[in-house]
């Protein structure tokens, strides 16, 4: 079972307090599919797996015996049945019943003798009883099954687990019991659970495609991947679109809808039409619809007492997706396309020609594309066309002039564009009324704008697969160009960097001669992709093809923007610097997303950080606003960079985790890997070891590949800065080393390290205190020359602090506390509780070390708040542990401190603060002194003390009074 953990540890603490003496009941609830049978089988495995002393008893609801009394305890009790005697009168009506005769008029014996009965089997050891579609069961035997449940408790060892669908109304007969209610299954489990059932060569975009159909239900997608060729699942043959299903799951609700009436089934396949394509089913369109099919306002009547249908407000919904799918593909393709038809008539309202047959072909009909619903009822017009009858224009351009003038702000009206392009291109002939190589143009150009709209709805294999279909067709440079375009934006968001650039260097070669402001467009997504790698020659490279497209509307900002990178990127800081700040000035008048992340950057570049935050968030509002909505993974991804760069983690925490769940959804991997490293580095801050390691590892999943150098510097970064918090300076040097380099590079503050050169200037101070805690000042003073260089040029309020501080770290003891002071002052202008608490806990320490134990004190306890105030607990952790070894009582963190060193670690500072030497420690441990010598100096850096003299301190403090012999 897939993304079942809640479930699992539900029934686990079930059966275990049953086998502990308390007894208790659970009650599954769940759609079809979604796994309760299989919930059930595992509770039986680990029931029985516990021990041999253990009683199962299961049995399975059947709707061919629901009319006959008591069959379902029958079936339950079958095992064990003669243990209900018919001499006993505890258990006497019970036996009367289960002989399956006349039922018994009076039910309370029978009520009475099923726990009697259980309290009996019980005596003998721990009994589970598992009841799978117990709303198939009679009455008669809910009735005592909940009585029985109800009355299951300490000291008896007796469980009992009831699963029935979820169908909106709860069973009066299990009343009171308490509820588990399965889900379907989340995206990440849905796709684990997926993976199960597709081959190893299986094409993502059929993946893709299955998931998106499934709904997250199980058995519904075990259902559609049966229903597809091996051809099909490996890419060989192209999909059908929708996914039809046809596996057993599918034909048992077919098989259950085939009972109702013909008016009902009608009904139904008119709710579950407009589900397919809108999403949900609005009773005053269901109603006028039916009217038109000649139906009364009685038809869905069965439905509902069958459980099929309920209503919830002004929406008609089925009682689970199985049988939404059974009601629509279940049913033939012309009575499919009826019902589009009618709907398509019920959307538009009244107008000339409602007289005409439900059957109708398209001949003569209007389109009515200015009608309420107008885009929904063409939809359901193209869905109702006849494949065989080929193109319609007029149907065609008015599904895409209605799609051109729709705004979409979300994923769901993405996905109606998409569908509604697509099917516009399907409409459009090969000359589409235009001749044969401008009506091919129009087709491909409709392909790709379904495409956009189906990556910006989160299918991005589903939008590559439209790009294909659109790359196929002989067409004019113009429209080839675009089509280009869109797959190298769609290769930037979700696959290899490098790759999207060529991909968009050639759009804009083929835009260029006809249309230079789609490929200004097309080369500014390519700057995209170059400073994503870290390419700086092709950044400038790309600008300067910007700078050469001329378009008659002038436009400032981006000439600015363009200039003004291109000189502060070859060294010319003078020159670009107000060409930037002029950016930033044309900026506060602006309200295109995409225009206020590009100022945002400029912002980060000239190091007005303040400036970036309020860029990013207006960026941010105006993409929830007034779309697009691919933008707003995007808009939160620099924000929560922005946050980052002002010391704020928390907030960059929570953007971040906003946009990865954005991202995720639609179909951006690139965004997520950027979001998991933001993530990352804010687990390093709070200390989360665990968490700082899986969103790294996340990241660097796809930033390798993908050539991200942001997101992969980022990623390791924040593993360096956790090596820190945890007090393991080599380790930060060592990952460190390599991103920031010490030879020179390309630009002011950046060195020759791997690292990306945006990212080189802002890690070196961390370098610094890693280097220098580790030892190796040669390293901390070249990382430090360059940092001060990237100072001289930025206006980064946190630079000064930063630079004050890493001068101190390496300064003698007669400098280091003026400019401990110089960074104190720094801080007066930043709004950092992490960074302030860094520099007073680098400041306590040189006090404590030049034997000045009450300065540092104070200096420590204002640490310890700062990093209380900002829920970073492994820097909390260091500051305490510098407090006590100041003297300070330990307080309530001092065994936490303990809690940081290994195992061996803990053995070898046991018997170091016992007196032993490192000769003795390692004759007593059987190691050799080196391996000793090794982890004392691990040691020394975890709790922040330099001496034994302080080890043993440490461990008096937190009550360590213990040694190993």
């Amino acid at each position: 079972m897939h993304g079942a953990n809640t479930a699992r540890k539900a029934v686990a603490e079930l059966i275990g307090g049953a086998r502990a003496g308390r007894g208790g009941a659970l009650l599954v609830r769940a759609e079809p599919g979604l796994g309760a049978g299989a919930l059930l089988d595992h509770a039986a495995a680990s029931f029985e797996q516990a021990g041999p002393d253990g009683t199962v008893l299961r049995a399975r609801g059947v709707a061919a015996e629901t009319a006959v009394p008591y069959s379902g305890l029958h079936a339950l009790l079958r095992p064990v049945a003669d243990r209900a005697a018919p001499d006993d009168p505890r258990t006497a009506a019970l036996a009367r019943a289960l002989a399956l005769g006349a039922a018994p008029a009076d039910e309370g014996p029978v009520l009475a003798g099923l726990p009697a009965l259980l309290h009996d089997l019980a005596d003998e050891g721990p009994l589970l009883l598992c009841v799978d579609d117990a709303h198939h069961l009679d009455a008669p035997s809910r009735r005592a099954l909940g009585f029985a449940a109800r009355r299951l408790g300490p000291p008896l060892p007796v469980a009992m687990l009831v699963a029935a669908h979820r169908d909106g109304a709860e069973d009066p007969l299990l009343a009171g019991l308490p509820v588990l209610a399965l889900e379907p299954l989340g995206a990440a489990a849905a796709g684990a659970f997926l993976d199960e059932l597709l081959p190893v060569d299986a094409d993502p975009a059929v993946r893709e495609a299955l998931l998106h159909s499934g709904g997250g239900n199980p058995g519904l997608l075990t259902d559609l991947a049966a229903s597809l060729t091996p051809a099909q699942l490996t890419g060989a043959e192209p999909l059908p679109h929708p996914l039809p299903a046809t596996g057993p799951r599918l034909r048992s609700a077919a098989a259950e809808l085939a009972e109702l009436p013909e008016r009902t089934r009608t009904l139904l396949l008119l709710t579950a039409a407009a589900y397919e394509l809108g999403g949900t089913a609005d009773c005053s369109t269901l109603a006028r619809a039916a009217a038109l099919a000649g139906l009364g306002p009685d038809g869905a009547d069965p439905a509902r007492s069958r459980g099929v249908l309920r209503c919830e407000g002004d929406r008609l919904r089925f009682a689970n997706s199985l049988l939404r799918h059974a009601a629509y593909w279940g049913e033939p393709p012309e009575r499919r396309r009826t019902a589009h038809r009618l709907l398509a008539r019920a959307l538009e309202g009244p107008r000339a020609g409602d007289g005409a047959r439900a059957g109708d072909g398209r001949s003569g009909e209007d389109v009515n594309a200015g009608a309420p619903h107008g885009l929904l009822a063409l939809r359901h017009r193209a869905a109702a066309a006849l494949p065989q009858e080929g193109a319609d224009p007029e149907l065609a351009d008015a599904l895409a002039a209605v799609a051109s003038d729709t705004t979409a702000t979300d994923e769901h009206t993405h996905a109606e564009l998409a569908d509604a392009l697509w099917r516009s291109a399907e409409l459009t002939g090969a000359d589409g009324g235009f001749g044969g190589a401008q009506g091919t143009g129009v087709r491909a150009a409709r392909l790709t704008a379904a495409a956009e709209h189906a990556w910006s709805a989160g299918r991005p294999y589903r939008a590559l697969a439209l790009l294909d279909r659109a790359r196929t067709l002989p067409v004019h440079d113009t429209v080839r160009g675009r089509t280009e375009l869109v797959r190298g934006v769609l290769e930037l968001r979700n696959g290899v960097v490098t790759d999207a650039h060529e991909l968009l260097s050639y759009a804009a070669r083929l835009l260029g001669p006809y249309d230079p402001h789609t490929a200004r467009r097309a080369l500014l997504h390519a700057t995209e992709a170059a400073w994503a790698i870290g390419d700086i020659a092709g950044f400038r490279a790309d600008l300067a093809r910007i700078a050469e497209l001329r378009t008659p509307a002038e436009d400032p900002l981006l000439d600015d923007y363009c200039a003004g990178l291109d000189a502060v990127l070859c060294g010319d800081i003078d020159r670009g610097g107000p060409m930037l700040l002029r950016v930033l000035e044309y900026a506060a008048g602006e309200r295109q997303p995409w225009r206020l992340l590009r100022a945002g950057i400029v912002a980060l570049v000239v190091g007005d950080v303040a400036a970036a935050h309020d860029l990013n968030t207006r960026a941010l509002a105006g993409a929830r606003a007034c779309g697009p909505a691919a933008v707003v993974p995007q808009a939160l991804e620099h924000l929560a960079y922005s946050e980052l760069r002002a010391g704020r983690h928390s907030r960059a925490r929570a953007h971040a985790e906003d946009g990865l769940r954005r991202a995720r959804r639609s179909g951006q991997r690139n965004c997520a890997a950027h979001h998991h490293a933001v993530l990352a580095m804010a687990a390093a801050v709070e200390g989360d070891a665990a968490a700082c390691a899986g969103h790294a590892r996340a990241a660097g999943e796809d930033a390798g590949p993908h050539g991200l150098g942001v997101a992969a510097t980022l990623a390791q970064w924040a593993l360096a800065r956790c090596d820190m918090g945890h007090g393991r300076p080599h380790e930060a040097a060592a990952r460190l080393e390599p991103l920031v380099g010490t030879g020179p590079g390309e630009l002011p503050g950046t060195a020759s390290g791997r690292g990306h050169f945006a990212l080189q200037a802002l890690a070196a101070p961390c370098l610094v205190e890693a280097a220098a805690q580790a030892g190796d000042r040669l390293t901390a003073r070249d990382a430090l020359a360059h940092f001060a260089r990237w100072t001289a040029v930025t206006a980064d309020p946190m630079a000064p602090v930063h630079l004050a501080r890493c001068r101190a770290l390496l300064a003698g003891p007669e400098e280091a506390p003026e400019l401990f002071a110089r960074a104190l002052e720094a801080h007066a202008r930043i709004d950092s509780d992490f960074e302030y608490g860094r520099t007073q806990l680098l400041h306590g320490k040189a006090l404590r070390r030049g034997r000045r134990p009450g300065a540092a004190r104070g200096v420590l306890r204002d640490a310890l708040l700062a990093f209380e105030r900002c829920g970073a607990r492994s820097w909390a952790d260091q500051a305490r542990a510098e407090l006590r070894a100041t003297g300070e009582a330990a307080g309530q963190g001092a065994p936490r401190v303990l809690g940081r060193l290994t195992p061996q670690q803990l053995r070898i500072a046991r018997c170091v603060a016992e007196g032993a030497t490192n000769r003795e420690v390692a004759l007593r441990l059987s190691v050799s002194p080196r391996t000793v010598d090794h982890h004392l100096r691990n040691v020394f850096a975890a709790l922040g003390i330099r001496s034994r003299v302080e080890l043993t301190r440490v461990l008096a403090a937190a009550g360590d009074g213990r040694h190993d012999g």
